[in-house]
């Protein structure tokens, strides 16, 4: 971190504050962060950083709105996310990880194009997705996960959206699930001695742009509808697959 001009260090906290105020007012969509921060920061030091400060700002969230958590679709997901690990680390592991990622990406569009639709259409009007699209979206966020770390939880918005939660339980409930990756995660990282002095340090300085971006995103989605937060939540989920196709 001693190694950052004043400019790259303003630059960290720029991006960090607007990743954590998508993610405060969607609960979902800091992801975004991840390859703007590559830009200027090693992937050795900021992978962990990142999980610790997915940690924090899912507890930040779940501190408020923790009765909001939909615990029967917490639960109907932990199964599907756990078959998706296994099989992203046991089949991906022979893919090009840019291949998948492109791939992904689109995917990740193409489904954001549908769920705008849905959103800006009366119920009735609404495209109708195959019932195992919930499952299919649980496994592969696993898959995603065992390969890109930080990536699965964009189909954790497919699979929240299936069951049609309002804003309250959609943002809760996602935080429950980014925070149980985290831990899991962190576990990970902690049992094979990633989480250095630097990683613990960056954190800390990091730690008060993240908490006034999920300060700032808060207090725009009390202001927003049902309606007009399915729709700035399908936009997040089309940037966040452009980063997949940067990638």
């Amino acid at each position: 971190m001693n190694t950052l001009s004043v400019w790259e260090l303003a630059y960290c906290a720029a991006v960090i504050f607007l990743a954590y105020g998508l993610r405060g007012s969607t609960g979902f969509g800091a992801v975004i962060g991840m390859p703007l921060l590559a830009m200027v920061l090693p992937l050795k030091v900021l992978v962990p950083v990142w999980t610790l400060l997915g940690f924090a700002s899912s507890a930040a969230i779940l501190g408020r709105e923790r009765r909001f958590v939909a615990v029967d679709a917490f639960i109907a997901f932990i199964p599907w996310c756990l078959l998706g690990i296994a099989l992203g680390l046991y089949v991906f592991t022979s893919f090009d990880s840019r291949m998948l990622a492109h791939g992904l990406g689109v995917l990740i569009i193409l489904y954001a194009f549908v769920a705008m639709w849905n959103a800006m259409r009366p119920p009735e009007r609404a495209l109708k997705l195959p019932p195992g699209t919930a499952a299919v979206s649980g496994t592969v966020s696993g898959m995603v996960g065992a390969i890109f770390g930080t990536m699965g939880s964009m189909f954790f918005v497919i699979f929240l959206d299936t069951r049609k939660l309002p804003k309250a339980q959609f943002r809760a409930t996602m935080s429950a699930m980014l925070m149980l990756l985290s831990t899991v995660r962190g576990a990970g990282y902690y049992a094979v001695g990633e989480f250095t002095t630097e990683s613990w340090l960056m954190f800390a300085a990091a730690f008060p742009a993240m908490l006034a971006g999920i300060y700032a995103g808060d207090r725009i989605q009390l202001r927003l509808n049902e309606v007009t937060f399915r729709r700035v939540a399908c936009a997040t989920l089309l940037l966040c697959g452009l980063t997949l196709l940067w990638k």
